[in-house]
């Protein structure tokens, strides 16, 4: 098979940062084509990584590059509408958490993924950990029973970026994260649609539930924007969950996701800081899965190489898939339509 060209809409911090050396590396590609606004960062993009092809416009590069899929990194409220031209075009997608910014929004991705056949991926990093597989399977085999009730937090070390300032972890990068994209109450700037939508992510998968409603409170940032959320979901089985979320743990510190799921025949949990699966029954059996101290690391490469492996045809395991996409963005949706109202939200 002759190497693939992949396109990259929306060329700036975290895609030159992550996905652009990862797509570089990958053996089976060939030609990488970028998207971006501006001519002039086109021409940075270009410079810096030795490509030939960039745009300013995503229809153009859609449509006059031969690609064999495309990854979608732009500013989160763009994420659908062109989610959606790639779809479009029978292209396979990778799209960027979050999965749209509106229930509406990632529905219309899944529906038009699965009326073209399109496979549809997210980058959620800790959906393709070992680890998560591990987990994964415990609950999906049923080792602790039907799940009745979950307590589910993620935090970062994100104080600046969802301050509006510039991030630390980026003075040495291409390009700056916009403080537009992160820090904006009017482009869905915050920790939900920044940040917890990865713990809602492997959440996701490690869960088979739709969300069904939401009340939530949130603590905001100088700029505005969502430090910290406190939300209790209920699923349509009638299992309910606590969710927490917080962007100000201390630099030097790493991601914290901490997901306990109880079920009806036992308890599993679920932790990346400390590289924790650990299930527990009733019944006094147990199984504690062998891992590194590292396990829990955050996995930039494996969501871009399974991209390509889909893009190639190839039979491969989807851990973040359009179904995950859609209900990690429900529960958003509703999370911030509740902090607003006052009220419990339907998804």
């Amino acid at each position: 098979m002759s190497k693939l060209e992949i396109g990259v809409i929306g060329a700036g911090w975290w895609a030159c940062a992550a996905h652009i050396p990862v797509l570089l590396e990958n053996p089976h590609v060939g030609t990488v084509s970028v998207m971006r606004p501006d001519q002039e960062g086109v021409d940075q993009v270009l410079r810096h990584f030795k490509l030939e092809h960039g745009y300013t416009d995503a229809a153009k590069l859609l449509d006059e590059r031969p690609l064999a899929g495309v990854i979608v990194a732009s500013p989160h409220t763009f994420h659908a509408e062109q989610a959606l031209m790639v779809i479009e075009r029978g292209l396979p997608v990778m799209v960027e958490k979050p999965f749209g910014v509106s229930a509406a929004q990632a529905r219309s991705i899944a529906d038009a993924a699965q009326a073209k056949a399109v496979p549809v991926i997210m980058p959620y990093g800790w959906n393709y950990k070992p680890m998560t597989d591990a987990a994964h399977r415990l609950v999906a085999d049923g080792y602790i029973g039907e799940v009745r009730h979950v307590v589910a937090q993620m935090a970062s070390a994100l104080t600046d970026l969802f301050a509006g300032q510039e991030l630390l972890e980026a003075q040495d990068a291409l390009f700056m994260p916009a403080a537009s994209t992160w820090a904006d109450p009017q482009k869905s700037g915050g920790y939900g649609w920044g940040q917890l939508t990865h713990g809602l992510g492997a959440l996701f998968r490690l869960i088979d539930l739709d969300p069904a409603e939401v009340y939530a409170r949130v603590g905001k940032s100088p700029a505005g924007v969502d430090y910290y959320d406190a939300a209790v979901v209920t699923f349509t089985n009638g299992a309910t969950m606590s969710l927490s979320g917080s962007g100000t743990v201390p630099k030097g510190r790493g991601f914290q996701i901490d997901i306990r799921i109880f079920g009806t025949e036992g308890m599993l949990l679920f932790d990346v800081e400390r590289a924790r699966v650990e299930a527990i029954r009733h019944d006094g059996k147990s199984h504690v899965e062998s891992l590194a101290p590292d396990a829990g690391d955050y996995d930039v490469a494996s969501p871009v190489n399974r991209f390509v492996s889909l893009c190639r045809g190839e039979r491969v395991v989807n851990p973040a898939d359009a179904t995950i996409g859609r209900r990690a963005t429900e529960v958003l949706d509703a999370m911030y339509r509740s902090a607003h109202s006052g009220k419990p939200e339907r998804v």
